[in-house]
C-alpha cells in the first residue's frame, strides 16, 4: 500500500479476549467486596475508558452511587474511587493472562498487514502492569505489535487522542489519516476520530455483543443477527468509518480505505 501506513489495535475484544469478559467479573467482584452490586451490563458501559475514570464512570452512575451512599453513608469520593481502583488492579491482573486468547483470525490478519508493508500499533485502557500478563501469549500465539500505549502513558486517555498520538509518534507515521484505529468500543472509535484518523469498529467479537465464542456460536441465527445489528447501530452512531464482524475481516477494510486515500479522500 502507497498511502496506509500503519493499522492500531486496541486489545481486549478487538485481538484477544473473545467478548472482552476479563474485565467483568473483577469489577462485579470488586464491587461486592464494597457491599454494592453491579451488573455484568453496567459494568460494560463505560469499557475502552482507562479502568479508574471506569470505576469512577460506574460510581457516577444513580443506581450505585445510591447503593453505595446507603452502605457506606455517603456519596461516592476520591477516596472511594481509590479505594476501587486499589482492590480492582489486582483482581484483573490475576485473571489477564487466561483472558488473552488471540481471537480467531487475529494472527493471520497481523500477517498479511505486515505483508502490505503497514506498522502495527496497538493502544489500551488496561495499565502496564496488566498488559505484562497479556503480550507474551499473545506474541506465543503470533500477535506482538511495534508500540504499545497503556492507560498511565499519557495525560489521559480515551476518547482523547493522546495514545494515538504517541502511537504516531513511536511509529513514525504521519499524516494521521494515513493510519486507522480498530476498537470494540465507543470511546475507542472516538479515540480514532479525534485522532484524525480512520476509524474502524469490531462488533462481534467486542465489548457491544459482548458474548463469548462459544456462547456466540450457540445464538440462533435469528437472535445472533439482532444482536450483530445492535452492535453495529452503536459503533456506526459513535462514528465508525467501517464496522466489521472481527479483526478477520479487516484486509479488504483496508483495500478500501488505501483506494479512497488515492482519490484523495480524508476521514
Amino acid at each position: 500500500m502507497k498511502h496506509l501506513k500503519a493499522v492500531i489495535f486496541d486489545w481486549a475484544g478487538t485481538v484477544v479476549d473473545f467478548g472482552s469478559l476479563a474485565p467483568m467479573g473483577a469489577f462485579v467482584e470488586t464491587f461486592a467486596e464494597f457491599g454494592v452490586e453491579i451488573s455484568i451490563e453496567e459494568a460494560r458501559g463505560p469499557m475502552g475508558m482507562a479502568k479508574r475514570p471506569h470505576i469512577a464512570a460506574l460510581m457516577a452512575l444513580p443506581r450505585v452511587a445510591e447503593a453505595w451512599a446507603n452502605k457506606h453513608g455517603h456519596a461516592p469520593m476520591e477516596a472511594d474511587i481509590d479505594a476501587v481502583y486499589a482492590v480492582f488492579v489486582p483482581k484483573n491482573k490475576a485473571v489477564a493472562a487466561s483472558y488473552a486468547t488471540l481471537i480467531p483470525g487475529a494472527a493471520e490478519m497481523a500477517k498479511a498487514v505486515r505483508a502490505e508493508g503497514l506498522k502495527i500499533g496497538s493502544t489500551t485502557g488496561y495499565t502496564r502492569e496488566i498488559m505484562a500478563e497479556i503480550t507474551p501469549e499473545a506474541a506465543r500465539q503470533g500477535f506482538a505489535p511495534d508500540s504499545l500505549v497503556c492507560t498511565g502513558d499519557t495525560p489521559d486517555g480515551r476518547p482523547t487522542p493522546f495514545m494515538l498520538y504517541k502511537t504516531f509518534l513511536e511509529l513514525s507515521v504521519w499524516p494521521a489519516w494515513h493510519a486507522v484505529k480498530v476498537d470494540d468500543t465507543e470511546v475507542g472509535i472516538a479515540e480514532g476520530i479525534h485522532a484524525g484518523g480512520w476509524a474502524v469498529g469490531v462488533a462481534v467479537s467486542g465489548n457491544v455483543f459482548g458474548l463469548s465464542e462459544a456462547d456466540t456460536k450457540a445464538l440462533a441465527p435469528a437472535d445472533f443477527a439482532r444482536k450483530r445489528q445492535a452492535a453495529a447501530d452503536r459503533l456506526n452512531a459513535a462514528g465508525a468509518h467501517y464496522v466489521i464482524d472481527s479483526v478477520a475481516d479487516l484486509l479488504p477494510v483496508l483495500f478500501e480505505i488505501e483506494g479512497r486515500l488515492e482519490r484523495g479522500e480524508r476521514p
